[in-house]
């Protein structure tokens, strides 16, 4: 059973042997939904090589609901940065979209914190086809309300036919998501964070080994952003898979674990 605690109001689940376990820490940050939960397909792969840490984004989750104002993606970055500290710096750290760009940001503030980075459907700087997409999740979250956003969320993260197969397994979530939604204003406060970020002309400071993983059929998060992070990081290794969306760690899981332990132990680096 993992061991759980909260730190600053951060809510997060230590997976490891004990306080003897001696290997490398591995820290999953996830996107804007915000849930350690998300990184599920995961686990199996890094418990069996690493000590793992899951948390709630401060907003979300069973993590503080209180955002600070304004806020940035610097403040993801801060929280990041007390998760380590809890369970022991420095860490690997592992970010899906506004978790990767909260690593990039941590990279830049408090770089002893981190060992390698992987940066999952990440961005340096605002896109136009990301801010189409997040206005448009904006709308329907202040038009219709939270029962509509999370009903075409799925859209933005998952190819077509995935949905169709997997529908049962949406609805439930659906559900799920609904009754623990983070609120309207944290979501507008963190979407807006989210597409104010850009730290594009400081990403050759980040000198830390990073694994860029992408999907080419990425709806929310067009691949070239990938493409760009990876050729001005100074030490940077790419991997864009054919098919699997924006959620491609949970429809496509095994290629991108594989690829990602051996990152993280050495062997695709």
């Amino acid at each position: 059973m993992p061991r759980s605690g909260t730190a600053d109001g951060l809510f997060y689940e230590l997976h490891d042997a004990g306080p003897e376990d001696a290997r490398e820490v591995v820290v999953l940050s996830a996107g804007l939904g915000g849930s350690g939960a998300f990184f599920a397909p995961q686990m199996a792969a890094l418990t069996a090589r690493f000590r793992v840490v899951l948390y709630d984004q401060r907003g979300t989750g069973r993590s503080d609901r209180t955002l600070p104002s304004p806020y940035a993606v610097a403040d993801m970055a801060g929280d990041l940065a007390t998760v380590i500290e809890a369970v022991g710096a420095p860490a690997h750290v592992v970010g899906h979209a506004a978790g990767g760009l909260a690593a990039l940001q941590l990279a830049l503030d408090r770089p002893a914190l981190v060992r390698k980075l992987c940066i999952v459907n990440g961005w340096s700087r605002p896109d136009p086809h990301i801010a189409r997409c997040f206005r448009t999740r904006i709308s329907l979250l202040n038009d219709s309300g939270p029962e509509a956003y999370i009903h075409a969320q799925p859209l933005f993260l998952y190819p077509a036919n995935w949905i169709s197969e997997h529908a049962d397994r949406l609805a439930a979530e659906e559900a799920h998501h609904i009754a623990g939604f983070q609120g309207r204003e944290n979501m507008l406060a963190r979407i807006n964070a989210l597409l104010a970020f850009d730290i594009d002309d400081r990403l050759g400071e980040i000198t830390h080994p990073v694994l860029v993983s992408a999907s080419a059929d990425d709806m929310l998060v067009p691949s070239l952003c990938s493409e760009r992070l990876a050729a001005r990081l100074p030490d940077a290794t790419l991997d864009i898979v054919p098919w699997g969306g924006h959620g491609f760690t949970a429809t496509a899981p095994d290629a991108f674990n594989a690829t990602l332990v051996a990152f993280l132990g050495g062997g695709a680096h």
